[in-house]
């Protein structure tokens, strides 16, 4: 089985080009002001950016306008929601024709009912570590939790992950993972992506009998 690789958290110039260049399938931008990965007021997409890797936005509880805005001036394929945005507006931006991923925050006790108005209205789940940040919290969830998943929706897998568990990702047998999405866990310092250990993690996963990481490679 091959699962994909999203690269997320990202804003300088030359860290952009040298991950591009490791070709993950995603790469996202962080749009909420609050984060220590925040894209800032004068942020550019580099013009040489390959098209061959989606762009993503995250945002948390932003208005509709402002969303859409994004899209059209960084050429966003996908939205990623990490706030406590609505089913209606999940429609409502499926509705202008973008990717949406919803993201929930997997704790001790998650109940997968609260996926369930979500279902029909966003491309992708996106289950992550809660924690202190909307993401970025370098830790990982129980992963035993997600069989508690009915895997109807495909979904991103995030949460501290990096080279260290890639074995761990191996055993999520009969999972729908579409896509790792790595942040914190493979970083020199916020926002600065760490080339070898992004490296290390695809070779890492490609070591294993049970999932591949899909790069462009």
């Amino acid at each position: 089985m091959e699962i994909k690789l999203k690269v997320c958290g990202m804003r300088d110039e030359a860290n952009i080009q040298a991950v591009a260049a490791l070709q993950p399938n995603y790469m996202g931008f962080i749009f909420y002001d609050k984060s220590p990965r925040y894209i800032g007021e004068d942020f550019l997409i580099p013009d040489i950016f390959p098209r061959s890797i989606k762009r993503v936005g995250v945002f948390v509880n932003e208005a509709e306008e402002k969303m859409l805005d994004a899209v059209q001036r960084f050429k966003l394929d996908y939205l990623q929601l990490h706030g406590d945005e609505s089913a209606e507006l999940c429609q409502s931006l499926k509705n202008e024709n973008i990717g949406v991923i919803k993201v929930f925050s997997v704790g001790d006790g998650f109940d997968f009912a609260v996926t369930k108005p979500y279902k029909p209205v966003v491309d992708f789940f996106l289950f992550d570590t809660k924690g202190k940040y909307y993401g970025g919290n370098a830790k990982v969830f129980d992963w035993s939790i997600l069989k508690n998943y009915d895997q109807e929706v495909p979904f991103f897998l995030s949460g501290g992950i990096s080279a260290k568990n890639a074995e761990a990702i191996q055993s999520l047998t009969g999972m729908n993972i579409h896509a790792l999405d790595v942040n914190s866990g493979v970083e020199d310092a916020p926002a600065i992506k760490s080339i070898p250990k992004l490296q290390a993690l695809i070779d890492a996963c490609n070591q294993g009998k049970e999932f591949k990481l899909y790069t462009r490679q």
